[in-house]
């Protein structure tokens, strides 16, 4: 074992060889290039040299829309199509059906990868106690403090997730909605760095946010993608839509598809969610997502997933992504544009379909008059 006093302990995303590569304290000195890999290790550091963890690259989310909501049938619905990593929060309102969901799917809890977060309400160990209560787990896989804005000590609120950790209510720690500048203060006074970064992420915010995911590889931390595909749901009709849509006339997949291979070319893991059994297929249809589901169990045959992976993005179709996000998100007129031409296109499209509904009547209407009304009388003379 190795002493505190000898190395900073580390609670992170290693950027190892092998996805299954245990804890090499050389590359805290390496400045390699970032892989994130399939399934990817986090390592308790020092005291936890020889075992390690595995932390999905796919999580389904209970945040968003569902905020206070009982989630348990969507929850229960993820997990039995394959989602093994579940992803809650304090404020979300949603742990204690994430935690009915856990019970009720027969499965073990090593089975699942379980992450929430603080959200500043009440004190940290009140609030993780709480969490573990909602739940039903002894410990979750990875505790995170939800934003910094809601917290007004973050040192003195780290130093408890370093004991949460010491003292198993967590096997790692990290945060979200850090900036860079937020995250190096963090790094540089913490005995324990964080496993994870959880922030908004999609191919309009990649160029403001090139440094943070370089500087998060170079020590060891993973950057963990919510609203990712906000170019869909928020933003239609904006600069990245086109090579978005070439890529997936190529590969013969979904634009939805085409944004998860993105964030993980970057070497990003994903939150999503959705109610729709189909949505939730689609979502882990991306091929090495369906890796990371049949390394860590096999809930599903290969057909249930489509029987062929989705093939790789290439780096020109990524390359074009990243320059029209940098283009920027379209702005309120562009949207209110797009929005207006597509009112402009279901009007034409009700029009139309008032005059043929017209026309039909018309005609049905003359065929009336001329067979009843003004056919020659039959009676006899």
């Amino acid at each position: 074992m190795f002493s505190r006093g000898m190395q900073d302990i580390y609670s992170g995303l290693r950027p190892v060889d092998s996805p299954y590569a245990l804890f090499d304290h050389d590359l805290q000195h390496r400045n390699m290039p970032f892989e994130f890999p399939v399934c990817c290790p986090i390592h308790g550091g020092a005291d936890l040299y020889y075992s390690s963890i595995q932390m999905p690259t796919i999580a389904f989310g209970t945040g968003s829309k569902w905020k206070g909501q009982d989630v348990t049938v969507y929850v229960q619905q993820a997990i039995k199509l394959g989602f093994v990593h579940l992803d809650s929060a304090q404020f979300y309102r949603t742990e204690q059906h994430v935690g009915k969901a856990v019970q009720e799917s027969g499965l073990s809890r090593s089975d699942l990868f379980i992450t929430t977060k603080y959200s500043g309400l009440g004190t940290a160990r009140w609030a993780i106690t709480g969490s573990l209560d909602n739940i039903g787990v002894k410990s979750v896989d990875l505790y995170l403090i939800h934003n910094p804005r809601l917290i007004a000590d973050i040192a003195a609120t780290w130093s408890e997730f370093e004991k949460f950790k010491n003292e198993g209510l967590t096997k790692s720690i990290g945060v979200s909605n850090f900036n860079l500048e937020q995250l190096q203060k963090l790094v540089k006074g913490s005995s324990i760095k964080p496993a994870v970064n959880q922030i908004y992420f999609n191919p309009y915010n990649y160029a403001e946010n090139k440094e943070l995911l370089a500087y998060a590889a170079k020590h060891g931390i993973v950057i963990e993608a919510y609203s990712s595909l906000s170019p869909i749901t928020r933003f239609p009709g904006g600069p990245v839509d086109e090579p978005i849509n070439a890529a997936a006339k190529r590969l013969g997949a979904t634009p939805t598809q085409v944004i998860l291979a993105w964030v993980r070319s970057k070497g990003v893991a994903i939150v999503t969610t959705s109610s729709s059994e189909a949505h939730m297929k689609e979502y882990l249809h991306v091929a090495d997502l369906r890796e990371n589901l049949l390394r860590l169990r096999d809930p599903l045959s290969l057909a249930d997933l489509g029987t062929i992976p989705l093939a790789a993005l290439t780096e020109e179709e990524i390359a074009a992504i990243d320059e029209a996000g940098a283009k920027g998100e379209p702005t309120d007129l562009e949207l209110g544009l797009c929005c207006r031409q597509a009112r402009q296109g279901l009007l034409s499209y009700s029009y139309i379909s008032m005059l043929i509904l017209f026309a039909i009547y018309v005609a049905v209407m003359y065929h009336f008059v001329t067979t009843f009304l003004l056919a020659p009388s039959s009676s006899p003379q």
